[in-house]
């Protein structure tokens, strides 16, 4: 065997005490996949005193500051655990960078904002950036774009990448519950943030999204051009008109090629029944690849905590151990292309609306004339349950239409004193049965 691959962890929270435990568990195979030993040499985290249960920090040297520890630790790996798209996780990987050291890290974000920079500081200095773990927790799905799927021409990438609010929108659909109470439950449970914004507010599945669709399409990761919508306006009213007209709400992460343009778009949708993710329930994440030659796969599992999570950090470990590469995004940083993106407003399909109106003669009428005026069709119309106020919700199944039309209805509506709430719109996505 020759010498040992030396790693510094930086972050001891729940998925770097994870990887320390796999890496001390399963050290034997793991050093005979690598030909050589994995050691932990260094790691950094903000309290030294806190007990962490089954981590032996004994023989380790601590840093209080990760950065200092990326400057100066005895090792040949950087593992940044830290999180965030600024301040010390990225000063961490760019010092770790600079001194010549590879780098795995779980950070979505970072990826999301700096990921070609920092690809491109590492391909030139002949190191490795590593992220699997970043995206979808324990699916191999960075791997089986770069490696697996090298050759096709990946048409369409979609999926649900956000753990917590596919939780909660299942826990609705089961239990018939409003979106509040299932979020506190979450947040009790330890699946939701104290400040769940960037979960429900589709920002992480955003940041998985821009990632993938860089790897699927060899295009820059383009965060910013991205339209990202969460799922703090889905009520147990639009779950339970969902199901009765044959759908299921799901958010959705979703990228594909059209023409020499492409679409980037994170948003709650209804899907059917027999769309490979509608099974897909609770914390768990899943990815649908759709390939020129290889046609479609579906990849499914958990997409977060300390197992999953540290499995992905330790697969791209022993890849560096090994002498595994391959270009950060799949090819290298200097060719990925700009990409040219589709903006929502030319979205072409089917939409969900729901209106609140009063219950009154001609208030239909004015509605059909909305629609009609922009040649937008229903396929569809349910009216349901009059409340005290005599007011009912309205709600319309669309044939496929452009958006812009669809969003000039709505300033319509919006006008009219019989609709007491603006318009409330979910978008249809028909992704193929199996």
């Amino acid at each position: 065997m020759t010498s040992p691959l030396k790693i510094a962890v930086a972050g001891l929270g729940t998925v770097g005490a994870g990887t320390l435990k796999l890496l001390n568990a399963n050290a034997g195979f793991i050093a005979a996949k690598c030909g050589r030993p994995v050691v932990v040499t260094a790691v950094s985290a903000r309290d030294a005193k806190k007990k962490r249960d089954g981590v032996d920090l004994a023989n380790v040297k601590w840093f209080d500051d990760p950065v200092k520890m990326a400057d100066q630790a005895d090792a040949d790996v950087i593992v940044e655990l830290i999180g965030g798209s600024e301040g010390a996780a990225r000063q961490t990987v760019e010092t770790a960078l600079a001194k010549k050291r590879h780098v795995v890290t779980a950070n979505k974000a970072l990826l999301a904002h700096h990921g070609v920079a920092l690809a491109t500081t590492a391909e030139k200095a002949g190191l490795t950036l590593a992220y699997e773990a970043a995206v979808a927790g324990g699916i191999p799905i960075i791997k089986t774009l770069r490696e697996g799927l090298a050759g096709n021409a990946i048409q369409r990438i979609y999926g649900i990448l956000n753990g917590t609010c596919n939780y909660i929108l299942t826990t609705m659909r089961a239990t018939g519950r409003d979106f509040g109470d299932v979020l506190k439950e979450a947040q009790d449970l330890g699946y939701a943030e104290a400040d769940p914004s960037f979960d429900i507010d589709g920002v992480d599945a955003a940041h998985k999204l821009a990632i993938l669709a860089s790897v699927a399409f060899g295009m820059e990761v383009d965060f910013k051009s991205m339209h990202v919508e969460g799922i703090r306006r889905i009520g147990a009213l639009d779950i339970a008109y969902a199901e009765q007209m044959g759908f299921r709400i799901k958010l959705i992460g979703h990228a594909s090629r059209v023409g020499d343009a492409f679409t980037q778009r994170v948003y709650p949708c209804l899907i059917s029944p027999d769309s490979p993710l509608a099974a897909v329930e609770g914390v768990f994440n899943a990815v649908v690849t759709e390939g020129d030659f290889v046609g479609r796969s579906v990849l499914e599992g958990r997409g977060a905590g300390a197992g999953p999570t540290a499995s992905a950090v330790v697969a791209d470990i022993i890849d560096i151990a090994s002498g595994r590469k391959v270009p950060t995004f799949g090819v290298p940083a200097s060719v990925l292309t700009k990409s040219k993106i589709v903006p929502i407003s030319e979205r072409v399909g089917a939409y969900y609306v729901r209106l609140v109106v009063v219950d009154q003669p001609g208030v239909f009428a004015d509605i059909a004339a909305a629609f009609r005026d922009e040649s937008v069709s229903m396929e569809s119309v349910l009216q349901r349950g009059k409340n005290e106020n005599a007011q009912v919700n309205v709600v319309i199944i669309t044939h496929d239409t452009q958006e812009a039309p669809l969003l000039r209805v709505f300033k319509k509506l919006e006008a009219n004193k019989a609709v007491v709430e603006p318009p409330h719109m979910i978008r249809i996505e028909r992704f193929p049965a199996p």
